[in-house]
């Protein structure tokens, strides 16, 4: 590989942007995607490897080639070290995400209650500052208390995170949109917003709210289609 095209891709990892390696298999001749100007085809076949996670070969013509995506881990941001949070912990390795929980009450962000999590007892903004969520992160805030929950979903709102979730009633997140409109977002911004979060599975119980939840993430992350988006109370249409 040349120095320059190494730099390039190693700059494109290191800013947690989604970056697609070429190289023609007759000659070691490599592309990077975005950024190169290739046929439409690579394009297409660099696309399609981000959204599969998986390299392989493409042959166009008498030219094959070796698609390889390098993507930023895939990530969950919860912000509550509740019950939900210990329930969603062992479901986000399998799913592939890593996950980290911020709560600066240390007595619910402990490693007794969450074993092998990523806990940060920072206050929401200034672990959301330091997590910097990306096109490969949803954030998720669970605690029912505006002084957490709040700084958390200005933050999500301003980044590129694919997925933004809150748990709390429709009555509550009524009160959550004027309090986020305050702060200067618009009623666009407040329809990335999945409130109630998860998926409307009937869940009662903590696992079954985690699993709507993490069902709901993975929909979004696959653009899969859940019908109708919910009507934001308090937001005209």
């Amino acid at each position: 590989m040349k120095s320059a095209t190494l730099a390039r891709l190693q700059a494109e990892r290191a800013a947690k942007r989604p970056v697609v390696l070429l190289t023609r298999l007759s000659d070691g001749a490599q592309l990077l995607w975005p950024g190169d100007e290739m046929p439409a085809e690579l394009v297409e076949a660099a696309k399609a490897a981000l959204g599969s996670e998986e390299a392989g070969n493409v042959t166009l013509g008498d030219e094959t080639w070796f698609v390889h995506p390098h993507n930023p881990p895939l990530r969950i941001i919860v912000v509550g070290a509740v019950h939900i949070a210990q329930a969603m912990a062992p479901m986000a390795a399998p799913l592939g995400f890593s996950m980290v929980v911020v709560d600066p009450r240390r007595a619910f962000a402990s490693e007794e209650r969450l074993p092998g999590v990523t806990l940060s007892t920072d206050w929401p903004d200034e672990a959301m500052a330091a997590l910097a969520p990306d096109a490969r992160t949803a954030v998720v805030t669970l605690t029912h208390d505006p002084k957490l929950d709040d700084p958390a979903l200005d933050a999500a709102l301003k980044s590129e995170a694919f997925y933004i979730g809150a748990l709390g009633s429709r009555r509550t997140h009524a009160k959550r949109v004027a309090r986020l409109t305050e702060l200067g977002h618009s009623a666009e911004a407040m329809g990335r917003i999945h409130a109630p979060v998860g998926l409307n599975i009937e869940a009662i119980t903590a696992p079954e709210i985690a699993l709507s939840i993490m069902a709901e993430i993975v929909a979004a992350r696959r653009g899969a289609a859940l019908g109708a988006v919910r009507p934001i109370p308090g937001v005209a249409a």
